[in-house]
């Protein structure tokens, strides 16, 4: 569990990490706000692109082995953000990261569905994906006082140390399995084996929904808190760099409330789209109201930030949602290609609004108008909505029928 947690940590730091400093960084390197917009994007293309394969290596390598191996491009990845120079090489660097940040959650979600049983499932997750915002927290009033103290470059080069640490240390700690839970050993899976066991997860009933679904509901979330954040405070209502990032402390300290309120709440209600749905409902409501006040005070806009890093926290939810679709045999395939949806999102929505944002910039400086922001909050905010309207079609799953095999297998435990 501590390892689980470490790694989701690190994971979660790299993906805010340019919230609260991009001022900093689009000055240093001369970038537009469509250039951060897309920098910060790169992380989640590589998200997206690697889901896949790291579904194949965890049902054929494990995930302690896939998490460990994959650190290596953590540590490349911070190393070359440290010393980028340009847009170009900044992008780079996230993609990098992105690449070996890739497994981390998605080897979280594997392993918690091996180690507990299935009505104590969502609470564990709940658990760690709460205390991975620790990383949010990191990335926020802290990244900025180390910038200011030594520069946004030296922050990198520590990361990159600590993900080396971290990296070594999953390989040491992890196992795969409980002690006495590992399943019989079978021959490796052929290519063909492979490609059909993939089609499989394609074509469960009810993925395409909990798919669309889980699109843009992090996503939404994560490209304000770690791309827009920042510019929307420092150019709509002029706050300093530890001001920005007390506000973002207080965004991530509320998602990890959400997330912890959440959790339970699927057992609660034995019923996980009665959950999901209110929390759409939710998010489309804060970002209405991001969309429709001209110019709130500082204290408001604040307040409708932190209140939808809290409300947008249900992803737990749909993540669990989309595990209960599968068997354990086709476990590693069937989490990272629903987690797919989420890093597509993650890599579209950053930017998407970079476009929207960037076509209000003004003057030299790059700040943008408020109406930029205003339209790119309303811009995620229908987008949350039409998604929610396909994922209403889908059966419900519920806790209570996790000791009965889902489709195509049996869960462990």
């Amino acid at each position: 569990m501590a390892m689980l947690v470490a790694i989701t940590v690190l994971s979660q730091f790299f993906r805010v990490s340019n919230g609260v400093i991009g001022p900093e960084v689009m000055r240093d390197l001369a970038m537009s706000p469509q250039a951060l917009g897309f920098a910060g994007a790169a992380f989640f293309v590589a998200l997206a692109l690697m889901q896949i394969p790291v579904g194949l290596l965890f049902d054929r390598l494990g995930p302690r082995r896939t998490v460990a191996w994959l650190s290596l491009f953590t540590v490349a990845g911070a190393l070359l953000n440290a010393v980028a120079h340009s847009g170009a090489e900044l992008f780079l660097a996230r993609f990098i990261t992105g690449v070996g940040c890739a497994a981390s959650f998605m080897g979280a979600v594997l392993l918690a569905s091996r180690w507990f049983p299935p009505l104590r499932y969502t609470v564990v997750l709940s658990v760690i994906f709460s205390l991975s915002n620790v990383g949010t927290v990191l990335g926020s009033t802290p990244l900025a006082a180390v910038s200011e103290w030594v520069g946004w470059r030296w922050a990198f080069a520590g990361a990159a140390l600590l993900a080396a640490l971290l990296g070594l240390a999953f390989a040491l700690l992890v196992r795969d399995y409980p002690p006495g839970g590992a399943p019989p050993a079978r021959e490796p899976e052929r290519f063909a084996q492979v490609l059909s066991g993939l089609g499989r997860v394609l074509r469960t009933p009810g993925l395409a929904r909990v798919f669309t679904m889980h699109l843009f509901v992090y996503a939404s979330m994560v490209t304000v808190l770690g791309v827009w954040a920042g510019p929307y405070l420092n150019d709509v209502h002029g706050m300093d760099p530890v001001t920005r990032g007390d506000v973002h402390l207080l965004m991530g300290v509320a998602q990890v409330l959400g997330i912890l309120c959440y959790g339970p709440l699927d057992g609660v209600f034995d019923s996980r789209k009665k959950v999901i749905v209110p929390g759409v409902l939710l998010t489309v409501a804060c970002f209405a109201c991001l969309a429709l006040l001209s110019r709130p005070p500082a204290w408001l806009a604040s307040t409708l930030l932190v209140a939808l890093c809290f409300v947008t926290s249900y992803g737990i939810v749909i993540v669990a949602h989309g595990r209960s679709l599968f068997p354990d045999h086709l476990a590693g395939r069937g989490v990272t290609t629903v987690n797919l949806a989420q890093a597509i999102g993650t890599a579209v929505l950053p930017a998407a609004t970079g476009v929207i944002i960037g076509a209000f910039a003004v003057g030299a400086s790059g700040a943008v108008s408020e109406l930029g922001y205003r339209l790119a909050f309303a811009f995620m905010g229908l987008l949350l909505a039409a998604c929610a309207l396909v994922y209403l079609g889908v059966a419900d799953s519920r806790p209570s029928d996790a000791h009965r095999a889902p489709r195509g297998g049996s869960i462990s435990h």
